[in-house]
C-alpha cells in the first residue's frame, strides 16, 4: 500500500535479517503484487534507528533492538506505575529518542496518549492549556524547556492559567540536558504535588540508561543517578580501569540497552562500542565520553 501511495518512492527501508539491520525493496518498487518479505522478530533485530550529531556535528543513525527498548519501556513502568486514569503527553518531535517512550509507554500500558499540537512544546501557555484540556499526568521536558515552562507559571495571570493548570501533573521527567539546582527548586516550589524526575541517556543506549529522583535532594548539583534494569554504568580510566569514588573519569554504559552500532558506520561502530572488560564473555559497552563521578550512591555528570 505504501509504495502504491507513492510512486516516485525509491526505497522503502525496514528493519531486517541481514548483517546491516535493515533491507532497500528496490526489486519490488512499481511490482504489482510484491514478494512477502515477512520474518519473525527477534529480541536482537533492530527495533529503531534515529539519527544524531551528538558533538561531532556529523549527523550518524544508532540502530537500537528490541530487546533495548523493551527493557526500557517495561522498567518505566515498573518505576512509575501507569494506570488507564493517566495521561501522557507527546511533545516530542519524532527525531528525538525521547518520542519513542512517549509513544509507546502509554500503548503497552492502557494510559491514554494526547498528541500535542505542532509546535505546542515551544509555548509554555498553549502547553498548560493542553495540559488542563486533558487532564495530563505525566509529561517530559528538556531543562531549558521545563524553565521556560515554569517561568510562565510563576508569572501566569490567574490560578487557573498557572500552575493550577497543572494540579493533575504526577510526574515530570526531565533528561537531554543538565537539569540545575534552582530548576529542580523552582519546579518543587511551583507544582509540590508533582515528583520530578532527572533521567540521562545517549541515543546510542535505547534512550535512558541512569535515573534521579529528586524528591528532597537538595544537593548543589543534581546527580543522574544510578543504572535502570540490566544495565551497567562504569567511570573508566584511559586504561578501562574504574576511577576511585569522587574521582573524574569518562562513562561507559554496558548491557541491553546497548545499540548494535551505526549503520554504515563501520569504523566509528568499532571505536564507539567496545569489548566490556568487567561484564559477561562477549559483552561490549558504549563509550559515552561524558566526563562523569562516581559516588556511593549516584553518578554526577559534567555536561
Amino acid at each position: 500500500n505504501l509504495i502504491k501511495d507513492m510512486p516516485d518512492l525509491e526505497h522503502v527501508i525496514v528493519s531486517g535479517e541481514n548483517p546491516h539491520g535493515y533491507r532497500l525493496f528496490e526489486d519490488i518498487i512499481g511490482s504489482d503484487e510484491p514478494e512477502d518479505y515477512t520474518a519473525p522478530t527477534v529480541a536482537d533485530d533492530i527495533a529503531f534507528w534515529l539519527y544524531t550529531s551528538g558533538s561531532t556535528g556529523k549527523p550518524k543513525g544508532a540502530a537500537n533492538t528490541h530487546a533495548g527498548l523493551c527493557n526500557r519501556l517495561h522498567w518505566m513502568q515498573d518505576a512509575y506505575g501507569l494506570t488507564s486514569s493517566d495521561v501522557v503527553l507527546q511533545k516530542t518531535p519524532f527525531g528525538f529518542d525521547v518520542s519513542v517512550w512517549e509513544f509507546f509507554w502509554p500503548l503497552i500500558t492502557g494510559a491514554q496518549l494526547v498528541l500535542a499540537a505542532p509546535g505546542a512544546h515551544r509555548d509554555p501557555a498553549q502547553l498548560a492549556a493542553t495540559i488542563e484540556r486533558h487532564g495530563v499526568t505525566t509529561l517530559h521536558f528538556v531543562p531549558s524547556m521545563l524553565q521556560a515552562f515554569l517561568g510562565y507559571l510563576a508569572q501566569a495571570p490567574s490560578q487557573s492559567q498557572g500552575g493550577g493548570a497543572c494540579r493533575g501533573v504526577r510526574w515530570l521527567i526531565c533528561s537531554c540536558e543538565a537539569l540545575s539546582a534552582e530548576l529542580r527548586d523552582q519546579a518543587a516550589r511551583l507544582l509540590p504535588w508533582a515528583r520530578l524526575e532527572n533521567l540521562y541517556g545517549p541515543t546510542e543506549a535505547s534512550i535512558d540508561v541512569t535515573r534521579w529522583s529528586c524528591g528532597d535532594d537538595a544537593s548543589r548539583e543534581v546527580p543522574i543517578g544510578r543504572p535502570i534494569w540490566n544495565t551497567r554504568a562504569y567511570v573508566l580510566d584511559d586504561a578501562l580501569e574504574p576511577v576511585p569514588s569522587g574521582v573524574v573519569g569518562e562513562l561507559y554504559i554496558s548491557g541491553l540497552g546497548v545499540a548494535r552500532g551505526y549503520v554504515g558506520r563501520f569504523g566509528l561502530t568499532a571505536e564507539r562500542f567496545v569489548a566490556d572488560p568487567h561484564g559477561a564473555a562477549g559483552g561490549r559497552m558504549y563509550r559515552d565520553r561524558k566526563s562523569t563521578r562516581l559516588n556511593s550512591s549516584h553518578i554526577t555528570i559534567s555536561y
